[in-house]
């Protein structure tokens, strides 16, 4: 098993659906650029069958260094949540009860 990237995602579309291999890196680009808009004006963006992205605003808080031990302050900031929908999911666990047990 290894990290899936970019260059996987534009050679996949590559063979699927037949574009040249440079029409295909930018369709890929152009579709993670189009999700990275819509977060930053702080859309969903919800992909059928697969999940939904979403950014949520989390509160300052105080946290602690586990080192010394002082109290931080952790600021305000924003993150991107992944929200699997129950079809990857389900297609997940089934490819694991398929494998065999070692």
């Amino acid at each position: 098993m290894g990290t899936m990237t970019r260059a996987d995602l534009a050679e996949a579309v590559y063979e699927e659906v037949g574009l040249s291999r440079n029409e295909s890196a930018e369709l890929v680009e152009s579709v993670f650029q189009e999700i990275g808009e819509g977060l930053v004006r702080g859309e969903q963006v919800k992909i059928s069958s697969f999940g939904s992205f979403y950014v949520r605003d989390k509160s300052q808080r105080m946290g602690r260094n586990p080192k010394t031990g002082v109290e931080v302050p952790i600021l305000p900031r924003r993150v991107l949540v992944f929200r699997p929908s129950h079809v990857l999911k389900d297609r997940i666990n089934r490819s694991l009860s398929a494998k065999p047990s070692a």
